[in-house]
């Protein structure tokens, strides 16, 4: 079998080592040398193979007989036998398969590919399954129907009630909902306010709603005639009432619950204090006085800047007078400001607050000011 280095030798093509004799071998023991001169090489490697086998078949009767070695010795052979069964030509094969297989590597994915890989593709984002807002603004409708019908009740009109109480509710629900059938309650508003969502298509909706209790008189006793019923304060009443999303609609699910609503508002946040121009606000006071006098009389385009838009005021709201009038500190033809103004309205004396916008009007001798725009509150 071929040795580890014939084999390299083999894969690299690489050429044998000679010997000290130059055959490549060491002499076999036994054998005779040949001592005569090799023939002259023919030009034709077939008939040079021919020789050296006649040469062969006369050494070999010379000896006894006895076979010697093959030379190795260059005859001019274009070739090398090889054994087939030698590991020496498998190596050389899987040699020359694993070249081809580098080559057409290179060829299908590019040598370029070897050295600069491409970039990554970034990573999709998840994609996160989202559910469906809750139909806020159904269940803040449902509620408020609901909580008119529940809060306000009335012996004499028992099945009205449960009449309006039974279109927000379930099928074969009790309608009554708690109540005895005794007395009255009238209901003024209803705010529906906070939808808070906690499962299974449940919610729970915050309504406020503004109710006045009525007690009824004594009945007439003889020939007094029966008293008017009295009515007791009007108060705000806070209301939770369960509903439930069923077939895309909105369902009133059980009883509400009674809660209490806070005496005062939240602490507002603090504004920063607005820097007044005296000199402005009293040059400009009476376009202003003039201006509201008419708003409440309602004729305004005599008293606004040309281009301005501002409605009137409806019929029975007297104007009582400017309380007072500050221009915001500033520069330019529009400036901005706050007034305090009196009216009359249902009786009784209201002062409210706005923020007029002035602007200046010049003509080709004078300038004055008028009112662009207003708007109610202070803000």
């Amino acid at each position: 079998m071929a040795s580890f280095g014939t084999i390299a030798r083999k894969v690299m093509g690489l050429p044998e080592p000679t010997g000290k004799d130059g055959t490549g071998e060491k002499p076999t023991a036994g054998v005779p040398r040949q001592t005569e001169a090799a023939p002259p090489r023919p030009v034709n490697p077939w008939e040079s193979a021919g020789a050296e086998l006649r040469q062969q078949t006369a050494a070999g009767a010379a000896g006894n007989g006895a076979r010697p070695a093959p030379s190795r010795t260059s005859s001019g052979t274009p070739w090398t036998p090889q054994d087939e069964r030698s590991g020496a030509v498998f190596v050389k094969r899987l040699g020359r398969g694993l070249v081809w297989f580098v080559v057409i590597l290179a060829a299908v994915t590019g040598v370029r590919a070897w050295f600069i890989p491409p970039k990554a593709p970034a990573p999709k984002a998840p994609t996160v399954k989202t559910e469906g807002a809750y139909p806020d603004e159904a269940a803040q409708a449902v509620a408020a129907r609901f909580a008119r019908a529940y809060l306000g009740w009335d012996e004499s009109k028992a099945e009205e009630r449960e009449q309006l109480l039974a279109s927000v509710l379930p099928p074969d629900t009790d309608a009554t909902m708690g109540w005895d059938g005794h007395g009255r309650q009238d209901v003024l508003a209803v705010q529906p306010g906070a939808v808070t969502p906690t499962k299974n298509a449940q919610a729970r909706v915050r309504v406020e709603v503004l109710v006045r209790p009525v007690v009824e008189a004594e009945p007439a006793k003889g020939k007094k005639k029966a008293a008017a019923p009295a009515e007791q304060p009007a108060r705000w009443v806070g209301l939770d009432v369960p509903v439930a999303q069923s077939g895309g609609q909105i369902v009133v699910t059980g009883r509400p619950g009674l809660v209490g609503i806070p005496k005062h508002g939240p602490k507002a946040p603090d504004t920063p204090t607005t820097q007044t121009d005296p000199e402005l606000s009293t040059q400009t006071e009476g376009a202003v006085d003039k201006f509201f006098a008419a708003y409440a009389a309602g004729d305004t385009d005599a008293v606004t800047a040309p281009g301005a838009s501002v409605p009137a005021l409806p019929a029975g709201v007297e104007y009582k007078g400017l309380v007072s009038w500050s221009a915001d500190a500033g520069s330019g033809d529009s400036r901005t400001g706050t007034a305090l103004v009196s009216w009359s309205l249902g009786g009784a004396s209201v002062e409210q607050v706005y923020r007029v916008t002035i602007t200046r009007v010049s003509t080709s001798d004078a300038h004055r000011w008028q009112v662009d725009d207003v708007r109610g509150g202070s803000a």
